[in-house]
């Protein structure tokens, strides 16, 4: 290309470049330039180049999926959003530009050598620049600039081990098609299902297809999107060695992927005993040396310390940790992004966030269907390893921690773990357990022994921010309804001039903010208010942002959120190492002082509440039985805060 000297030692072509292709293709922009291309056009040339090399990767790394490898813009075409460097270069560029991404990965960049004096002129004159500075960019190509294609234009397998499992059929399927379906997944992706099934490629889409809808908001080409992503699906019969079974999951990926380097990420969808036996035959025999390779596992991470630090140690010794990807789908919700954001963003609440304003923190988890938890899974790990040890203690984590210096995963994930280490070791007399009562079949075998359903818990972080606070968690099933929250309970006013205008009940007085993700999305802010009418009788009522009102979009499904970060490298949700032994530290003198001193559970109806003793514990830490305005009424505003103050009892 003109504009850029052609340096003394330029470097080699690749393979596939033929020089008579070359010179046919860029035309006019193989011509060397004279000595009237002053040093300004060089430098504009090559600004523009860097800029919109920058701005594609930007925008690759966004949207990557959703843009075309290999695109040619023609004469008198518009030239794409991303490849708009300057205002000036919106012209400039859009006559020759060519950007092609082959499967070989070689990347050509093309720009005019001459453009009409009218254009200048024009372009002079639109943008109010010196003459002098609207010199045309010629760019010459650079093989060190466009050597490494983005990661994205690399082909993308993933495999689903356990493929024919209820969470797989249920979940991972249908997330994987929704993000295909939205353009999240690239066009060259292969979804591989693996299992010890006897299974053909044509079952295993027949089983996929009936669990897979077209639930996002745009339901154009529904059917020309599951039919492609269908045909991406293949089936590997693992057989009972998983060794060999991955050796041919190995050879089918690599079909798929050609002789190009590919990225691959391995969904263990698979009982936590045949855990290892699967993660190190597939570290052994199906990574590609390629690409990067991510592996997913699912909760819970052991049963206890010491068995999750040898899974740890294991999956250590054959995986990087940024290969590891401890997944808790309940931690792909909204309310959980909503923590950070809502205090980090909002000066308002970022002064509050500690023990000089805040009373009281609960979290409370709360699910009505029993019936669906089969017995099997509840008699082994019970719901402190599930529930308590993954996503409340990690609520509590990223509600607590202090701000970390980025958004990055590995700084979140640092000081998470700090919150962690922090918590003080859990008291028995502070804990609650509870065990559904066995009244039909459809509960079954689990109730008969003394693994609890139901956990409360008053836990204390001891660091400066949070010293005496206290925060309780609730997490049961079998319960009256299906609920996630985090309320925050303020202290009270100093000195409140108020306090007798508030009746009997001083607490009444107290401010709560509530972050909800069921029964329906939603973040209330519990104030005062003076009631309306004649004299001064004060009244708390809630300001109330309602989701459904606020935003006319369908919420995506934990698991599409959660595989999306995988996909981009994003591990803040996920737990690391040292945070999963953290967590394990919390509880594992809890739990072995249940079991030692067979701890029997409180028992408790279905629907209903849950055990009596949660109301008492709550009031021995100081936390008072949570009144808060009915939302159920809905105003007319759209969505924007409104106030509905009429009173109901919550709790679990």
């Amino acid at each position: 290309m003109a504009g850029l000297a052609v340096s003394a030692s330029p470097a080699p072509a690749p393979a596939s470049f033929r020089p008579a292709a070359a010179a046919s293709r860029f035309g006019p922009c193989a011509q060397v330039a004279g000595p009237a291309a002053n040093f300004r056009t060089r430098v504009c040339g090559l600004r523009c180049l860097i800029a919109a090399k920058l701005k594609f990767r930007k925008t690759l790394k966004r949207h990557g999926w959703q843009l075309r490898r290999n695109l040619e813009v023609r004469a008198n075409d518009k030239v794409p959003d991303w490849l708009e460097a300057t205002p000036l270069t919106e012209n400039i560029m859009s006559r020759d530009v060519q950007l092609a991404y082959d499967s070989g990965g070689e990347t050509s960049n093309t720009c005019p050598d001459t453009l009409d004096s009218s254009v200048i002129e024009q372009s002079s004159m639109h943008h109010k620049l010196n003459p002098s500075e609207t010199h045309p960019p010629v760019l010459k190509e650079d093989p060190v600039l466009f050597d490494d294609p983005p990661e994205s234009a690399a082909p993308l397998c993933i495999a689903v081990i356990g493929a024919t499992g209820e969470l797989a059929k249920n979940k991972v399927f249908p997330a994987l098609f929704a993000l295909y379906y939205s353009g999240f997944l690239p066009q060259n992706v292969g979804i591989f299902g693996y299992s010890r099934k006897t299974l053909t490629d044509e079952d295993l889409r027949s089983m996929i297809e009936a669990n897979l809808t077209c639930r996002v908001d745009h339901h154009e080409n529904c059917d020309e999107k599951l039919n492609e992503f269908l045909k991406r699906t293949y089936y590997i019969d693992a057989g009972y060695d998983n060794k060999d079974g991955m050796v041919k999951l190995n050879s089918k990926m690599s079909q798929i992927e050609g002789n190009c380097a590919a990225n691959r990420i391995f969904y263990l969808a698979v009982p936590q005993e045949a855990l290892l036996d699967v993660a190190l035959s597939l570290a052994d025999s199906a990574q590609t040396m390629q690409g990067w390779n991510r592996i997913i596992i699912e909760k819970p991470f052991g049963f206890t310390g010491l068995s999750s630090h040898r899974v740890t140690q294991s999956l250590l010794s054959r995986f990087e940790e940024e290969q590891i990807y401890r997944i808790d789908h309940l931690l792909g919700k909204d309310l959980i992004e909503n923590l950070t954001v809502l205090r980090f963003s909002n000066l308002v609440f970022e002064p509050l966030w500690s023990r000089t304003y805040i009373r009281n923190v609960q979290v409370i988890f709360s699910e009505e269907t029993a019936a669906e938890i089969q017995g099997r899974y509840f008699g082994n790990y019970g719901i402190i390893r599930d529930i308590v040890h993954s996503h409340i203690l990690q609520t509590i984590a990223l509600f607590a921690m202090e701000p970390p210096v980025s958004l990055d995963g590995e700084d979140i994930r640092d000081e998470k773990v700090k919150v962690l280490r922090s918590i003080r070791q859990v008291n028995l007399e502070d804990v609650v357990l509870g065990q559904l009562k066995d009244t039909s079949v459809k509960v079954d075998r689990y109730t008969k022994s003394l693994t609890p359903t139901y956990f409360a818990a008053a836990m204390y972080i001891d660091n400066s921010r949070w010293d005496g606070v206290p925060f309780l968690i609730k997490t049961g099933i079998g319960l009256m309804e299906n609920r996630a929250e985090i309320r925050i309970q303020f202290r009270h006013v100093p000195g409140n001039i108020y306090r007798e205008r508030f009746g009997h009940d001083i607490d009444l007085d107290t401010n709560e903010l509530i972050l909800r993700d069921q029964p329906e999305e939603a973040i209330l802010l519990k104030v005062n208010n003076k009631v309306p009418g004649l004299g001064l009788q004060l009244d708390a009522s809630e300001l109330n942002l309602l989701y459904r009102d606020r935003y006319n979009v369908e919420l995506p499904d934990s698991y599409e959120h959660l595989l999306l970060d995988v996909l981009d490298g994003d591990s803040h949700l996920f737990m690391r190492s040292d945070e999963v032994a953290a967590a394990w530290n919390v509880l594992t003198p809890l739990i072995h002082e249940i079991d030692q001193n067979r701890i029997a559970p409180e028992l408790y109806e279905a629907g209903g509440r849950g055990p009596v003793n949660a109301y008492y514990l709550a009031a021995k830490h100081g936390i008072v039985k949570i009144v808060s305005p009915d939302c159920t009424t809905r105003g007319s505003g759209g969505g924007e805060m409104h106030v509905t103050p009429k009173f109901t009892w919550q709790g679990i």
